[in-house]
């Protein structure tokens, strides 16, 4: 399939975001989603919404992260906050670039925290996070462009039908997994390099269907910080701030991460654990379930989704679970136990190699 910016802002407009007449809308990307951001804003005002929006060049943070004066990195635009909080809602496109070279993953960090007011802000309208298939995405999955757009339709479900239905089969099949998780008192991650248990007693799972993240599909919740006890081993590559990170493993007492390791990007994981005092605990342990997405693509927003993995976020929680650690950090780290691995709840298996046991 081809894609379709059109179908996609569709989707986002009327579906994720739900927009109403008079509604003031946010767009951030870079200029290489424009034929997303031309669509959007035609929807957007054709809905009887007020479009803002906000584009970078493609290089614009890194340019700053790599240029910014200490006045500007640790300084907080009030404009910039003062608008967040006067919109009812958001999309975040993210647009796939060439790692950045040379950069502080410290000083990242230490932006990230700045900007902490304003992320809260967002986060507490309704807010949409999708991505716009480019060149460096391609490349990066390990596709040519045209089966990278491909892919990205097919985890959207833009390449069905109706795609609105689509999402309505996830978020019925979610609503089944989260009957049962809802009982659970202790959730054990289990496989030859992972024992990994996790208290989610009284926390709230979330049917995350597609209204937050384009695409979506998974349960999440936030479990109890204190409670994280054991090792665990991600072996999806990601990326993190325009570089890889792969292999890592961590070690957790009393809900703390007390030992880290990478076999690549190990520095860029240890500066993210010193965001802040919250960026070593957990804020959300998430079940993905998404049938559109079979392989990984090294990027988080599709990757923890994929049917069969598990993914641990270090940093900020989401309120509506019942999490209360509080970080400028929120990084979602995934395992993948489609070849030999177990959630049980309780002791008792919920997912055997990626199945779910329902």
């Amino acid at each position: 399939m081809t894609y379709d910016p059109e179908q996609h802002a569709l989707l986002l407009t009327d579906y994720c975001l739900g927009v109403q007449p008079g509604e003031r809308i946010l767009v951030q990307t870079s200029t290489l989603a424009l034929p997303l951001v031309e669509q959007l804003h035609r929807l957007l005002l054709k809905r009887g919404a007020v479009p803002l929006i906000r584009l970078e060049y493609p290089a614009q943070s890194d340019d700053f992260y790599r240029l910014a004066p200490d006045s500007l990195m640790d300084a907080l635009d009030p404009l910039a906050l003062q608008e967040v909080e006067s919109i009812q809602g958001s999309i975040r496109i993210q647009t796939p670039m060439p790692a950045a070279q040379g950069l502080d993953p410290a000083r990242m960090a230490r932006h990230r925290k700045t900007l902490a007011p304003v992320a809260r802000a967002r986060a507490a309208r309704r807010w949409n996070l999708t991505l716009y298939p480019t060149a460096a995405g391609a490349e990066a999955a390990h596709m040519t462009l045209a089966q990278y757009e491909a892919f990205v339709s097919s985890a959207m479900f833009l390449d069905t039908p109706d795609p609105v239905a689509k999402w309505g089969e996830v978020r019925a099949l979610q609503a089944r997994l989260i009957e049962r998780l809802a009982k659970a008192d202790e959730v054990q991650i289990l496989s030859d390099t992972t024992d990994l248990r996790l208290s989610v007693k009284n926390r709230v799972w979330v049917n995350s269907d597609g209204k937050r993240n384009m695409p979506s599909g998974e349960v999440f919740t936030g479990p109890l910080e204190t409670s994280a006890e054991g090792h665990i081993f991600f072996d999806l590559p990601t990326l993190y701030a325009g570089q890889q990170v792969r292999n890592v493993r961590l070690d957790f007492k009393g809900g703390k991460v007390v030992s880290a390791t990478a076999e690549e990007g190990e520095a860029k994981l240890l500066a993210a654990l010193e965001t802040d005092e919250g960026a070593r605990w957990l804020g959300e342990l998430g079940i993905g379930s998404n049938s559109g997405i079979q392989q990984p693509s090294q990027n988080i927003l599709f990757d923890e989704k994929i049917g069969g993995t598990v993914h641990l976020a270090l940093g900020n929680s989401y309120p509506e679970t019942g999490g209360t650690n509080v970080s400028a950090l929120h990084w979602d780290l995934i395992t993948d136990l489609r070849k030999g691995g177990q959630v049980l709840l309780d002791g008792v298996p919920f997912q055997q190699d990626g199945e779910f046991q329902l």
